[in-house]
């Protein structure tokens, strides 16, 4: 049996998606910026699926980009911002997507920008106080901060931390990568300046995502060589890719109580196991609390081979994660709980799940950690 617990990394293909897809490349060929027939027809799938993606996030078809994923969103956002909109100071926070701290520290680098590392409390939230603290210094100043953290889940109060910024006059980017088609967003309600996009995290394709732009900030392109999205990227249009994603957001916006509902209790159900079967666990950062329910970061009593524990549960048939997949080749582990445990010898497991998961999974997968685990201690 073959159990994947790892959809924070990336969600298995929803099937109606496929057929989308399949059905749209069998149909039509054309280039969207050619002027006949067969490119006229390619264009209109493409609005359609950016009026679709819009009409779910409550903004106008305008304000919505195609890019090739959210690490090209979010360079594109952080850059441009600098480039473009005079910002000369970001805050955010040591447990971001590399996506956006390394995009920033070079930027610091170059002696672009300074950058100020907002505090986080004991479970890994932003403090708003030590947020309020930077933002009081002036200055043109963006803010970047996840809505939800990938590897421990932590939500950030996204309408607080907005208020925050307008009140100050800042920009406010905030990547939404792991909550886009999980939780309900209407932009038009939270004063936003940027938000990004992955598709491949809700059942939809990889290389694949969108940038909002709210309507009042103008940027220049980050990827030069023609005229597609409205001036602002060029290259040809992943078309089915972006056909799939309208798809995929659709889908998951239509079910999104029933998915949160169920995926929340295999989240809690394997937790109450763990913690019944494994004494001396703890569960990592705020993922316990009010938090992005398709995420449980675990960690495990030290053990003298804590370091096998994740290719044992592979060869168990168990797919899962010791932190995001981004930085899986490194081994440098984790970033984030780095963060906030400092050297720990705790190996530490991400289990995330989707509306594939079942119950029956959860039980096979805590049996196979009872017995790995009683052969490591």
């Amino acid at each position: 049996m073959k159990i994947y617990l790892d959809n924070a990394a990336t969600t298995p293909m929803d099937p109606e998606v496929i057929e989308t897809m399949v059905t749209y490349m069998r149909q039509h060929h054309g280039n969207p910026s050619s002027i006949h027939s067969f490119g006229r027809e390619v264009r209109a799938g493409i609005e359609k699926a950016r009026k679709t993606v819009a009409t779910l996030l409550n903004v106008t078809p305008s304000e919505i980009f195609f890019t090739s994923g959210g690490t090209e969103a979010n360079n594109t956002a952080l850059s441009c911002s600098v480039r473009d909109l005079g910002v000369t100071h970001i805050i955010s926070s040591p447990i971001e997507h590399h996506a956006v701290t390394h995009t920033i520290e070079k930027m610091e680098k170059e002696g672009r920008i300074a950058i100020s590392w907002v505090k986080l409390d004991e479970h890994g939230s932003v403090r708003l106080d030590h947020l309020e603290e930077l933002l009081s210094k002036g200055g043109k100043t963006l803010v970047s901060l996840m809505h939800a953290n990938n590897e421990i889940g932590n939500l950030l109060p996204i309408d607080r931390v907005a208020a925050l910024c307008q009140q100050y006059g800042a920009y406010f980017h905030c990547d939404t990568v792991q909550t886009m088609g999980h939780f309900p967003l209407d932009l038009a309600a939270v004063p936003v300046h940027f938000v990004t996009c992955a598709a491949h995290k809700f059942h939809g394709p990889k290389g694949v995502g969108f940038l909002y732009i709210r309507h009042d900030v103008k940027i220049h392109p980050f990827i030069f060589g023609g005229a597609q999205e409205r001036n602002m990227r060029g290259g040809t249009e992943n078309v089915y890719g972006i056909i799939g994603l309208a798809k995929a957001l659709e889908l998951a916006c239509s079910a999104m109580e029933e998915h949160r509902e169920h995926i929340s209790s295999l989240k809690y159900y394997m937790a109450k196991q763990l913690e019944q079967h494994i004494p001396g666990i703890r569960f990592n950062g705020g993922c316990m609390g009010d938090s992005l329910y398709t995420v449980l970061n675990v960690a495990f009593p030290p053990s003298a081979q804590a370091e096998m524990l994740l290719f044992n549960l592979d060869i168990a048939g168990i797919a899962c994660s010791g932190g995001s997949a981004c930085s899986s080749g490194s081994n440098a582990g984790s970033h984030v709980l780095k963060a906030l445990y400092g050297s720990d010898n705790r190996p530490s497991v991400r289990f995330s799940f989707s509306k594939y998961n079942t119950h029956e999974e959860i039980d096979f997968a805590v049996n196979k950690l009872k017995e790995l685990y009683v052969v490591n201690v």
